[in-house]
């Protein structure tokens, strides 16, 4: 066999390409395992650094938005040194909007003192700058009063209007995540986690879907972990909050610590109230719907159906009684 081999040429390229056909096979083969042995170790380690990722995510973001706020800080404390004072007179109240609107920061109150004045300012000018650019003959006395008084009023409520609209939809993003948030702290409660490590694990989890609730819980832990009381943290909670079922949430917490009753059972009824409330909110829009149709039903379809039934009536009267009436 050999012999053959080495004497005849087709024998010998017959040979050589079994043996390559094998190394090759057996280089696809290695390689394929190596393959999938890096994608399961990449995976994996994907899963151990996702949590990981989100938290430096989170980290980063807050980061800037802290360091925007101490920019919007310098500058109020800039504008104070000139003799300005941006402190409000109900500076309580205001403070009470801004958090339940999300602003936390305490230099908050200044800074939207000094964006009212400056919106006061801007618009006014604005609207002689366009007057003044746009018209061909300049505009009156009385034009110009009246368009900066508007423009002064609407700078001076602008601001108030916004940071409403967005404490309405500041609690409503909380209020439509936390029966999802209970219900994952009573099966973390459940299955043995104490109610710190409970937050901690449904705050780490509803990052994405619940982001607000999830802030409010991590807070929350984190001070615990600094070594706050629970009544403590959770009435800075509830009062971070501004929301009546979180209110009502941490009341529950306080008085289940204190009594020492079963904190499963108390999540429990309380999640049950929560999901019902849920429902019936989204019963109330249902049967909300009806009366919002009807607006554009009659405002739109009612003077076509009216213009359908009277217009042959309106032509018939003027074809015909109108030319006897004249006779």
């Amino acid at each position: 066999m050999l012999d053959l081999i080495l004497t005849n040429q087709a024998a010998r390229l017959a040979t050589l390409f079994g043996i390559f056909i094998v190394v090759v096979g057996i280089a696809l083969i290695a390689i394929n395992i190596a393959n999938r042995r890096s994608q399961i170790r990449a995976g994996l380690q994907q899963i151990a650094t996702s949590g990981r990722q989100n938290d430096d995510q989170q980290t980063a973001a807050s980061l800037r938005h802290r360091e925007l706020q101490n920019a919007w800080a310098k500058l109020a404390d800039m504008i104070e040194r000139t003799g300005l004072d941006l402190t409000d007179t109900k500076n309580e109240r205001l403070r009470d909007k801004l958090i339940s609107a999300g602003y936390t920061h305490p230099a908050a109150p200044r800074i939207y003192t000094m964006a009212r004045i400056a919106i006061m300012a801007i618009l006014p000018i604005g609207f002689v700058l366009f007057s003044y650019g746009y018209s061909e003959e300049p505009p009156g006395f009385l034009t110009l009063y009246a368009g900066c008084s508007l423009m002064g009023v609407l700078g001076l409520y602008l601001p108030n209007l916004f940071v409403q609209a967005k404490a309405d939809r500041r609690k409503e993003e909380i209020v439509n995540g936390f029966p999802d948030c209970l219900d994952l702290l009573l099966v973390c409660v459940e299955a043995g986690l104490g109610i710190e490590a409970a937050m901690d694990r449904v705050g780490r989890e509803m990052v994405k879907s619940h982001p607000l609730v999830a802030q409010l819980l991590s807070i929350a832990v984190l001070r615990l972990r600094a070594g706050a009381s629970r009544e403590e943290a959770f009435r800075r909670l509830a009062d971070m909050a501004r929301v009546d079922e979180i209110r009502s949430f941490t009341t529950l917490l306080i008085q289940s610590d204190k009594l020492g009753t079963s904190m499963s059972s108390t999540l429990r009824v309380y999640a049950d109230e929560m999901r019902e409330k849920r429902r019936m909110r989204a019963e109330e829009k249902a049967h909300r719907l009806p009366v919002l149709i009807s607006i554009p039903l009659v405002v739109c379809m009612l003077p076509t159906m009216i213009g359908v039934l009277m217009l042959p009536a309106s032509i018939r009267v003027v074809r015909d009684i109108f030319p006897l009436m004249n006779r």
